[in-house]
């Protein structure tokens, strides 16, 4: 029985050469429309689908395989006799293979101009129907969906004495199912953003379907639309007070929360957080404390920024933050009364947390998905490499072991000056880590704050030692970082010139 293949593409890369390696390996080639006539023009012996229907393209083209002679030779099990007998008295010929690529509706939605008329006539259906009939029957029939498995498909066909293997088929089947999903799923998501103005379907997030849907206003800036889907942000967080959360604040409210993570079991500590930075944070003997020190830092920039606190908030507390703007304040728990207080401004969003635990984290990028283990690691006394002549004391080493836990939150390039568990400066998210130095540095003299004796941290290694001179030059006495330059030994000569003391991690935390 002469293999009969349908070669039916909108994107026609390669299909010349492809059909010709086809009837050299004695394929029957039929074909619609502008497919066909490229074929014919080349010279290659190929069949309308038209002479094997007896019946034309119908409404311009809408319909053109949808017929029984067409799904039915490729949804026969020829290895059924009673599959075989009928559709040899229906006059139907079994199709071993399925070349089909579908109408480009993802192109056309992107084209600013484009309208839904234009949209719906890029919506493929022959072409799907095509690919999920010859996926179903992929013991029986082969499916190739993009020019890139031309090649392999010959190869295969040319090793294995024209025979592919079932597992090869399979492979090629699921790879048309995918393609269909995608498709069905862009077009879904197409029309509901249509028809519900704002709202993201959630037909948008595969395999997120079980979460909970919640559409927000807008993401980043209000022309964009933006949706928070969730796991178990409701076992995470109770929102006690205020306005809708915003895409905004959610990522800062994660930051936030994964900043004072680090310190669930450790004395009181407040963080304040604005962009997605730390603007300030300490550690102290009460929330107050902790709170007046870490605003100490920046007295600007905390307005409109998020405040938490890794103890139950108290009403004294409660009194010093309600004298600044602050978009939300969070914590394990609230006093009653500080809640009375905090809730007579009706914008300002109260949030009650629990610790826990994640793992893993990912963020979408364009063509995929980045997957990775959170970064949870956190640095003890006990693994701290002093690489310099000079020591730090055991105060010192606290402060210096505070400064990197701020660091590891801070936009990189990160550079934290602290100095009694208090954050002094705080410099970062620059494409230089000299850069990050001297803006921590110049915030430390705009809110008078003598870095003198005090400790600093840094993200990443010093890749020259200009970073190391500027903050020996600030004043800080002991300098915390992973190491690991191919210009370790002088950033570390320039330390025991200026009798610092320096000690290597071991670990980066670069945050982008």
């Amino acid at each position: 029985m002469k293999k009969r293949a349908l070669v039916s593409v909108y994107d026609k890369s390669g299909i010349v050469s492809f059909s010709k390696k086809l009837d050299e390996l004695g394929f029957e080639i039929i074909s619609t429309g502008g497919t066909y006539n490229l074929l014919k023009k080349e010279n290659i012996n190929v069949i309308s689908v038209e002479d094997v229907t007896g019946f034309p393209e119908i409404l311009n083209g809408r319909v053109k395989t949808l017929h029984p002679k067409i799904s039915g030779g490729i949804l026969a099990d020829i290895s059924n006799p009673l599959h075989i007998d009928e559709i040899k008295s229906k006059g139907i010929y079994p199709v071993c293979l399925v070349v089909v690529n579908l109408y480009p509706f993802e192109e056309t939605i992107k084209k600013g101009n484009a309208t839904l008329e234009d949209a719906i006539e890029q919506i493929d259906i022959g072409g799907v129907t095509l690919i999920r009939a010859a996926a179903k029957n992929f013991k029986c029939v082969n499916l190739l969906t993009n020019p890139g498995q031309y090649d392999e498909y010959i190869k295969t066909m040319k090793s294995e004495n024209g025979i592919i293997p079932k597992e090869y088929s399979l492979k090629l089947a699921a790879e048309g199912f995918s393609l269909t999903s995608n498709y069905d799923r862009l077009i879904s998501s197409y029309l509901d953003s249509i028809n519900a103005g704002n709202e993201i379907s959630i037909n948008e997030f595969p395999g997120f379907e079980k979460y909970e849907k919640q559409n927000l206003r807008y993401g980043e800036n209000p022309h964009q639309k933006a949706v928070l889907l969730k796991e178990n942000f409701n076992g995470i967080f109770e929102v006690l007070h205020g306005k809708e959360l915003s895409y905004n604040n959610l990522l800062d409210m994660e930051a936030a929360y994964n900043l004072i993570s680090e310190f669930e079991n450790d004395s009181p500590a407040c963080a304040i957080i604005k962009h997605g930075n730390p603007c300030g944070a300490a550690v102290s003997d009460s929330l107050q404390s902790a709170y007046a020190k870490a605003f100490e830092t920046d007295t600007q920039s905390p307005f409109g920024g998020i405040i938490i606190f890794n103890k139950k908030l108290d009403f004294k507390t409660s009194i010093d933050i309600d004298k600044l703007f602050s978009e939300i304040v969070l914590a394990p728990d609230f006093d009653e009364e500080a809640l009375e207080i905090l809730r007579k401004k009706k914008n300002r969003r109260l949030v009650k947390f629990v610790f826990f635990k994640e793992n893993f984290e990912f963020r979408k990028i364009s063509g995929g998905v980045l997957y990775q283990e959170k970064d949870n690691l956190k640095t003890s006394r006990d693994s701290l490499k002093f690489v310099t002549k000079k020591r730090a004391d055991d105060m010192q080493i606290d402060d210096m072991l505070f400064a990197f836990v701020i660091a590891k939150h801070t936009k990189s390039n990160a550079i934290v000056f602290a100095k009694e568990k208090k954050t002094l400066a705080i410099g970062g998210g620059q494409p230089s880590r000299i850069d990050s130095t001297r803006i921590a540095v110049n915030k430390a003299r705009t809110f008078g704050h003598d870095l003198k004796g005090s400790a600093a941290a840094s993200d990443a290694f010093f890749p020259f030692a200009d970073g190391l001179i500027e903050i020996a030059d600030a004043g800080a006495v002991c300098i915390i970082q992973p190491g690991g330059s191919v210009r370790d030994e002088e950033v570390i000569e320039e330390a025991n010139k200026r009798n610092l003391a320096m000690a290597f991690t071991g670990v980066r935390h670069f945050r982008h």
